[in-house]
């Protein structure tokens, strides 16, 4: 289970902003690349844009500030060396700041005389284009509009992400002087007189942008079909702001802290954020962040009165650092889903069979479908996959916190570092791996789990319980994971749909045939058929005994439940 790191495949990165400079060492081992395990990982809150300006006017940048930044970058490089980081495997990159600094060429140079280490400047069209690739590196898959807010601009562009398959504009990206440091200085000279003057040029400018960048038909087509367009947001700014909507969320408080992932309606965007009195306060915002808020909030008001309607709007963390890093990577890596990626170094020796197994457990949807019906996204060959991979990943700990540990695995546990996870399948994962372990949890972790059950909605936490249970019996009947030469065909689940009739009422109900020809299997088989019998009494229903579940009849060798 896990892999041993090797240092020949880090790589080391310098993300020179406008707003702070990210340092960081990934491991982009074949194993495992497609979430870029981050091995070391730091910023410093130096601005280099804030420092380029005194009293309204543009200076370069201080020598002060050029030692801060020096310190910072001798600091990381000893680091890099005790890493055993290759000198050749560490990039130094610098985007809109750095590029448009008085003295720029100086700068770079003292940066390059101290450490070694060559400043690369990124184009405004390439930063964009790598950003974008920072938020394909953030998803299994996109399908819609992709902005990045730093501190000096915004960047705009299309793109349509499946299968390692990248697709954006061919005019690359637009840049906008709107970054959230620059657009608070812009809205201080304006006042607020020109406000309104000032939005509907910036709603203008947005507008000539979508019909610059050829947005194929393809893609506003399924945005009609859906809705609207779909938005993935990245950059500090936009991160600032999924956090102040994290903490105003209708489930408090919010289960998964991380902003990787979360998504909004459209009439979730824009709070009345007159109303939100100290975004200083929320998690994850900084002082200087919190007071570039009026900035994004201008911003975002812009931006939807210029699309004409929006779907959701994502969040990402992947940036200019993560855009390198998936860029560098072969497109069989890019291809795989990150939950595949991230699971796949816990999977055990007979994941298929054990797959198969799992899967004939799990009804199958109707046509038409019905609102009892699995959701897709906990029968998905992905997550089922997942989940085989993941299966006794916590079997070494002890019995009394197994269940509590799988819940949290994906926030706060193994899977917490992994990129490109949805908050979705973070929390049905959770979900379904504390119940793997019999669901049995101490008062401080019951908390916890309903806030997940909540984020889920009571179906698929319902269901959730029922894999989860079944995922626990396939874990007995094979607890080294090893299904042996021909024992997936002595194994037999036979699921359908039944009805059970009561007093003036038909209730459905989900019927489960287990038998096992192997020896001394038959105890774990009536376990698993007893355990997922209990997931079906109404006690066990989300929400109690008037909530969300559905009978299950079990019946293992000729035992009925």
């Amino acid at each position: 289970m896990g892999h041993q790191r090797d240092p020949e495949h880090y790589q080391a990165l310098v993300d020179m902003g406008s707003n702070g400079i990210r340092v960081s060492i990934s491991d982009l081992s074949p194993h495992g690349a497609r979430v870029m395990p981050t091995i070391y990982q730091d910023r410093y809150g130096i601005s280099v844009f804030d420092a380029q300006y005194e009293s309204g006017r543009k200076v370069p940048i201080p020598q002060a500030v050029v030692n801060d930044v020096l310190d910072g970058l001798l600091r990381f490089k000893r680091t890099c060396e005790d890493f055993q980081v290759r000198g050749d495997r560490v990039r130094v990159v610098a985007t809109e700041a750095t590029r448009n600094a008085l003295n720029s060429e100086d700068f770079r140079q003292q940066i390059e005389d101290r450490t070694g280490w060559r400043v690369e400047m990124l184009a405004k069209e390439e930063e964009g284009r790598i950003g974008a690739m920072g938020v394909a590196s953030s998803f299994g898959s996109i399908k819609g509009l992709v902005m990045d807010l730093g501190g000096g601009s915004m960047q705009m562009t299309w793109m349509i992400s499946a299968d390692g398959e990248i697709k954006t504009s061919p005019k690359g990206a637009v840049s906008f002087p709107y970054g959230a440091a620059a657009l608070m200085m812009r809205l201080g000279e304006v006042g607020i007189q020109g406000h309104d003057t000032l939005r509907d040029e910036m709603a203008k400018n947005f507008e000539r942008a979508l019909g610059e960048l050829d947005i194929p038909e393809s893609l506003l087509r399924d945005a009609e079909e859906e809705g609207g367009l779909a938005l993935y947001l990245s950059g500090g700014g936009f991160r600032g702001w999924g956090y102040i909507l994290m903490s105003l969320h209708s489930v408090k408080p919010y289960p998964i802290p991380i902003i990787n992932g979360f998504r909004v309606t459209e009439s979730s965007f824009l709070p009345n954020i007159e109303e939100y009195s100290d975004p200083a306060s929320t998690f994850r915002i900084s002082s200087r962040r919190a007071s570039q808020v009026p900035a994004v909030s201008f911003l975002i008001k812009a931006l939807t009165q210029s699309i004409p309607s929006i779907s959701y709007i994502h969040f990402a963390q992947g940036g200019i650092r993560e855009g390198l890093l998936f860029s560098s990577l072969p497109a069989s890596i890019r291809s795989q889903h990150p939950l595949i990626a991230a699971t796949q170094s816990y999977a055990p020796s007979s994941t298929g069979p054990l797959l198969r197994i799992l899967e004939a457990s799990i009804p199958k949807s109707r046509t038409p479908p019905t609102s009892a019906d699995p959701p897709s996204s906990l029968r998905s060959p992905v997550f089922l996959r997942s989940l085989i991979h993941i299966l006794y990943a916590h079997a070494s700990f002890p019995k009394d916190i197994r269940a509590a540990a799988a819940l949290r695995s994906t926030t706060a546990g193994l899977l917490g570092d992994a990129h490109g996870l949805s908050h979705e399948d973070r929390a049905l994962l959770a979900l379904v791996l504390c119940e793997r372990w019999g669901g049995e949890l101490s008062r401080t972790d019951e908390g916890f789990l309903s806030q997940l059950q909540a984020l889920a909605g009571p179906r698929a936490s319902w269901w959730a319980k029922y894999i989860g249970r079944s995922a626990g019996g396939i874990g007995e009947m094979f607890p080294a994971g090893v299904v042996r030469e021909g024992e997936a065909e002595l194994v037999r689940v036979d699921v359908r749909w039944g009805e059970e009739e009561k007093t003036a009422v038909v209730e459905e109900t989900v019927d489960v045939l287990l038998s096992t020809a192997i020896d001394g299997l038959e105890a774990a088989a009536l376990e698993w058929g007893e355990g997922i019998r209990k997931v079906g009494k109404k006690k066990s229903f989300i929400g109690g005994r008037e909530g969300w579940g559905i009978k299950v009849r079990s019946i293992v060798e000729g035992l009925e439940g």
